[in-house]
């Protein structure tokens, strides 16, 4: 078997290679899914041996690019949890609408996906003039996709189902033109996006926000990597701010948790 030629030793020394070599910083991820995701990439491309791979990864920026790729989770869809925008529209933005200007960090923002479903909230909300939405991933190649605004038209159905049960306004057609087998969305929405690379475990705050949103990419990470996060994004939300994630990710087991508010059911928390 394959997922036996690679042990967790092999999988700790190709990490702190990674590290070295590219300054991508692996090693408090969830040790569990990084090891599948490693032996799955091993498998797929028919290496003839562990040293053969560590070396390819080292060395091969072209291929590094997909080794990042294939470890990183890029799994995003519009208006997901059709629940929680449905909070952010009728909880949260209007509480930030009193604002004289909203700033936004979507970390880990994968293809773009959720910065294009706030970006539409804020519209109909009539606050996207005076927002900006900061959407960050650790993979470039992600963030080149994201910058589009092009997703595949044979997955609008279920966007514009979940767009309807999050309290849409609008036809959810009027935000994208349709191009051969490509949905391209208004540029009236990505003007007030900022994309660029972060990566959550080694870079530092960049501004201060009223609202994070973080949602499913801490099940990846290990507990103290989570409460390393949760400082970084402490430090980088104003007071009263608002932070959002994921719906199997919760910040109660955090050391500061009592520092900040839960909002409802949804896994929404406003700093006190």
């Amino acid at each position: 078997m394959i997922s036996d030629a690679i042990d967790n030793e092999q999988i700790g020394t190709l990490l702190c290679d990674v590290l070295e070599a590219h300054g991508y910083d692996f090693l408090e991820y969830s040790h569990a899914s990084i090891k599948r995701r490693i032996t799955r990439l091993y498998a797929l491309d028919n290496f003839v041996s562990f040293a053969e791979f560590r070396y390819t990864i080292r060395t091969d920026k072209q291929y590094f690019k997909r080794f990042l790729e294939e470890i990183t989770v890029n799994v995003t869809e519009m208006f997901r949890d059709p629940s929680f925008y449905k909070a952010l529209r009728n909880d949260v933005l209007p509480a930030l609408g009193t604002y004289p200007f909203i700033r936004i960090w979507v970390a880990g923002c994968s293809t773009g996906e959720e910065a294009y479903s706030l970006a539409i909230v804020l519209k109909e909300l009539n606050l996207l003039h005076k927002s900006l939405i900061y959407a960050t991933d650790i993979n470039p190649s992600v963030l080149e996709k994201a910058k589009k605004g092009m997703f595949p038209l044979n997955y609008l159905k279920a966007y514009s189902e979940n767009y309807v049960q999050s309290g849409g306004l609008k036809d959810f057609s009027s935000y994208y033109t349709a191009n051969y087998s490509l949905a391209k969305f208004d540029e009236t929405l990505s003007s007030k996006m900022i994309f660029s690379t972060h990566n959550l475990v080694s870079d530092h705050s960049f501004n201060e926000f009223q609202l994070i949103l973080c949602r499913n990419v801490l099940i990846y990470f290990d507990k103290e990597l989570q409460h390393k996060v949760f400082q970084l994004f402490d430090n980088s939300l104003e007071k009263l701010g608002y932070l959002a994630l994921g719906s199997k990710e919760s910040l109660d087991f955090w050391s500061r948790s009592k520092e900040y508010k839960r909002i409802k059911m949804e896994k929404i928390w406003r700093k006190l």
